[in-house]
């Protein structure tokens, strides 16, 4: 059952109970466990207490001192994240995840209509021109990382574009600093959207009328829908559907009907 909130409207540290961590659980077994994750929850543990992060959550509901965060997403980024229970497993999925021998796919509201597949090999740093300290860019600089994203679309119209998106590197906001560059930003990105102060307003004050009247929704619409595992030590795939509060606003925005978008995400990658 999907149970990711359709929205979050301020920044007051969301505290979630056991029962529901444990309706985010898509498998478990000795070694891991794999969480759905809303797309309002934080990963790591903070100061606002266990209750308040997915770590903290975990480790408070299943009395563990010790466990590794395998996979890790942003607060606003929904589903697929992966917990080990020991270093032995951690080791083999951290390996794997550096040596790129992982596959992740995700899935995106885009704006604008995307008229083709399109690889971007555009290189990340900070962004040094912002304000806001957690942002990167597009950057040619010495320092800057290699970064390359496969974006498909799969569904355009109306001005929007669903796109399943396969990033081959993983840089801190890849997948929304190379859609900005391209013009097709994420939906409901606060960071990488039509104004970053809309993030600053966010941390600030929380949701407002501004973002009422400019974002689509209270988060960004992205999905780590699917992670696949290629060694020969762990061959597994892990999945998560498309969340309610993302399914919502591809039906609203695309207007596509329920099927046209069951199809459109059940087409088969391109080679």
């Amino acid at each position: 059952m999907d149970t990711t909130p359709l929205n979050f409207p301020n920044t007051s540290p969301l505290h979630v109970s056991p029962a529901e961590v444990e309706s985010w659980i898509v498998e478990e077994d000795a070694d891991y466990i794999v969480f759905n994750k809303p797309g309002n929850i934080v990963c790591h543990p903070s100061k606002n207490g266990p209750w308040s992060s997915l770590v903290g959550a975990v480790k408070e509901s299943r009395k563990m001192a010790t466990l590794h965060l395998v996979s890790r997403l942003d607060r606003e980024t929904s589903g697929i994240l992966i917990i080990a229970k020991n270093k032995n497993a951690a080791r083999t999925t951290q390996m794997a995840i550096e040596h790129r021998l992982v596959s992740k796919t995700y899935l995106a509201l885009l704006r604008g209509e995307m008229p083709a597949p399109t690889l971007v090999d555009q290189a990340i740093g900070k962004d040094n021109t912002s304000p806001i300290a957690i942002k990167h860019r597009i950057s040619h600089a010495e320092n800057a990382r290699s970064a390359v994203t496969f974006f498909e679309p799969l569904l355009v119209k109306n001005h929007y574009t669903l796109a399943r998106i396969t990033p081959h590197t993983g840089r801190t906001h890849q997948i929304r600093v190379h859609a900005q560059w391209l013009g097709y930003p994420i939906a409901g990105d606060k960071l990488y959207g039509p104004d970053e102060r809309l993030y600053l307003e966010f941390v600030e004050n929380g949701w407002g009328p501004r973002h009422e009247a400019t974002l689509e929704l209270h988060r960004q619409a992205l999905h780590a829908a699917r992670l696949e595992f290629k060694t020969h030590l762990f061959q597994r795939t892990f999945a998560a559907p498309l969340p309610e509060d993302m399914r919502k606003l591809c039906l609203e925005k695309i207007a596509c009907t329920p099927n046209d978008l069951a199809t459109a995400l059940a087409l088969q990658p391109s080679p």
